[in-house]
Formats: structure tokens, C-alpha cells, sequence
């Protein structure tokens, strides 16, 4: 199925130069795009591979348009942010080409009559849906799901294959949770008596916004007391752990193996790279990037990029550095006591 370039930008907006009957099968990167293709230009250092590409159409700024239409013959959609235009493309290309999930309950599902499921969501093989649950309309909850007892699903939101969202919990409108994803487990909360451990009951839920993916096997920990919340559309990658009580801000975004322990408290429009880590009950300012590998240890209260660890080096070269820093308190004395002798044989002068 062709799409017309007339219509995608009837759709997405932007800027046509060239004819609006072009049409297009599928967007492919710029090296290996066709005639049957449209692709895009992001990053301007690939000016050049844009201007020699075979795609039918390109997605690009106005400012790289000048450089790459010298020597490009098809069709251009000007746009300020060719980015999220491709998303957006793709994404209608893609909702064209599937077939949704057909409305209904399959025959092995164990649905509680106390359970409401929406005449238009799907319900695949083998799921369990516990009394008082809710999934909404055209809701899609795929094989082997559980969906504890008064969970709530939003419309539109959909559940891949062996996601467990527990009790109470409740995620709302578009959302994804993708495959291993575990919505509501206990918070690792422990009282010590004795040099034994006592459990306390995590009795809050997880409460979660519309527009929001989360990852395959990640892991979002119910509150002890109040709730752990995760606001509208935030974007977390895989197996990431976010801790009890945590407050995700709206529009937040964290790539794999992120760590967060309980009771932090993130910003709006954050993003933290992967395998970066948040000590507990700490503040994080709105518009804060915290780069991957970081260890955040203390509450960050302005926007801005923060860094927290050694840059990469061979490992001789690391050892030393590393034992330099284990002897910089002494090193610090040092050179303290002969500051001051200095200055002593100074004013004896």
C-alpha cells in the first residue's frame, strides 16, 4: 500500500517541494532507500549521504535543504523537526499495515465475573483477570497476562505477552508495557531487629499516566503507605528498577538498566542514560540529564547535564589513578604542612 506525499503532509504538516502524487511504500534509512521509499535527515553531518540518496522523497530541515537539493532530484518535505516527523510517519505507516487485535475474550482466559472488560478490548489465550479489575476500551491484553484484583487498565493501553500488573494498580490511556514487565511488586522495605530483618507490608499501588511505555522486564515497586507514581508520558527502557514510593515527573525518560531507589523524587522532562543510578529519597530538579553510568548521591536542585564517573582507561592506567585518589587526604596534609612551613621560613626572612 502506497501512501501519497500530498497526504502526508495534509496529515503531519510541513513544507512540499515537488509533486504531491508521489508515492511512497515505506520509509527506509538514506543509504538504502528506493524509488518506493521516503527517507529522512536528522543529523546534519550526513548532508552528503542525504544528497546521494535514491529515495523518492527526503524529510529534512530547512536548513540542511539548501546543501542537499544542489544535487538531490526527488521530492522534499521541509520540517523543523524531521525527527519527529519520521515518527510519526512510521507510525502511520505501521498502524496501515497491522491488522489490530480482533474484540473479545479467548475461550482459555479466567476473567472473574466481578472483573469489567470493555466489549472492544482484547482479552488473548491463557490471561487472568482478577475480581474487580477494569480494562477499557480497545484496551489489548496479550497471552498470559495477569491483571490483579481492582487493577486498572486505560483505554487504548496495551499489555504484551507475560506482563504481571498487580493488585490495585493502575496505568492509564495509550499506554505499553511490554513483555516481563512487573507492575506492583512489594517495595523492599524492612525494619532490623536483632540482626533479623522484619518485612513491612508494602500497601500502597503504582499509579501511572497516560502515554506511557515501559519496558521489557522492568520492574515498578507498589508504595509502602502512599503511592509510587509514574506521571504522563514517561518513557522507561528495559529492565530498569524503579524503587518504592518514587515520583517519576511527566515526560521522563530513562534508558536500560537504570536503578531508582525508593522514595526519589524525579522532574518533569529528565532523561538519564543507561545504567545510571538514584540513591534514595533524593530531589531531582525538572530538566535535569544525568549521562549513563552515573552515580547520583545527592539531590540535584538546577536543570542542566550532570556526569559522575571516571572517563574510560586502560586498566594500569586507571589502577593508578585510583590510588592516587585513595592517598589524596594524606596528599592534602602534605602539602598543607609544608605551606606553612614555607610561609614560616618566609616571614623568618
Amino acid at each position: 500500500m502506497g501512501i501519497r506525499l500530498g497526504d502526508l503532509v495534509e496529515r503531519f504538516g510541513g513544507q512540499l517541494v515537488g509533486d504531491p502524487a508521489i508515492t511512497v511504500a515505506a520509509i527506509a534509512p538514506l543509504d538504502s532507500a528506493g524509488p518506493a521509499h521516503i527517507s529522512f535527515l536528522s543529523n546534519s553531518k550526513l548532508r552528503a549521504l542525504a544528497a546521494q540518496s535514491g529515495a523518492a522523497a527526503l524529510i529534512l530541515s530547512p536548513l540542511d535543504d539548501p546543501t542537499v537539493s544542489a544535487t538531490y532530484e526527488g521530492a522534499r518535505i521541509l520540517t523543523t523537526n524531521p525527527y519527529a516527523y519520521f515518527a510519526r510517519a512510521a507510525q502511520y505507516f505501521v498502524s496501515l499495515a497491522e491488522t489490530p487485535p480482533a474484540p473479545g475474550i479467548h475461550p482459555s482466559a479466567v476473567v472473574s465475573p466481578q472483573a469489567v472488560v470493555d466489549p472492544t478490548a482484547h482479552v488473548g489465550p491463557l490471561v487472568t483477570i482478577e475480581a474487580g479489575a477494569v480494562v477499557g476500551a480497545h484496551a489489548v491484553i496479550d497471552a498470559g497476562c495477569y491483571i490483579g484484583p481492582e487493577a486498572r487498565i486505560g483505554a487504548g493501553t496495551r499489555l504484551f505477552a507475560n506482563v504481571t500488573f498487580h493488585a490495585r494498580c493502575s496505568i492509564g490511556a495509550r499506554g505499553i508495557i511490554h513483555s516481563g514487565a512487573v507492575i506492583g511488586t512489594d517495595g523492599f522495605g524492612f525494619a532490623v531487629e536483632g540482626g533479623k530483618y522484619i518485612k513491612i507490608p508494602q500497601t500502597g499501588a503504582v499509579v501511572i499516566g497516560d502515554d506511557v511505555d515501559i519496558g521489557a522486564n522492568t520492574c515498578i515497586d507498589r508504595g509502602a503507605l502512599a503511592d509510587t507514581v509514574i506521571e504522563d508520558g514517561v518513557k522507561l527502557d528495559n529492565q530498569i528498577q524503579i524503587g518504592h514510593n518514587c515520583q517519576i515527573g511527566a515526560h521522563t525518560a530513562m534508558a536500560g538498566c537504570v536503578g531508582v531507589a525508593g522514595s526519589a523524587k524525579i522532574g518533569k522532562g529528565c532523561t538519564f542514560g543507561g545504567a545510571a543510578m538514584v540513591l534514595g529519597h533524593l530531589e531531582i530538579a525538572d530538566n535535569v540529564h544525568i549521562s549513563s553510568g552515573s552515580m547520583v548521591s545527592r539531590s540535584v536542585l538546577e536543570p542542566g547535564q550532570y556526569t559522575g564517573f571516571y572517563p574510560l582507561a586502560k586498566n594500569a592506567e586507571w589502577e593508578r589513578s585510583a590510588a592516587i585518589v585513595r592517598n589524596l587526604a594524606s596528599m592534602r596534609e602534605k602539602i598543607r604542612t609544608l605551606e606553612k612551613t614555607i610561609k614560616t621560613l618566609t616571614e623568618q626572612k
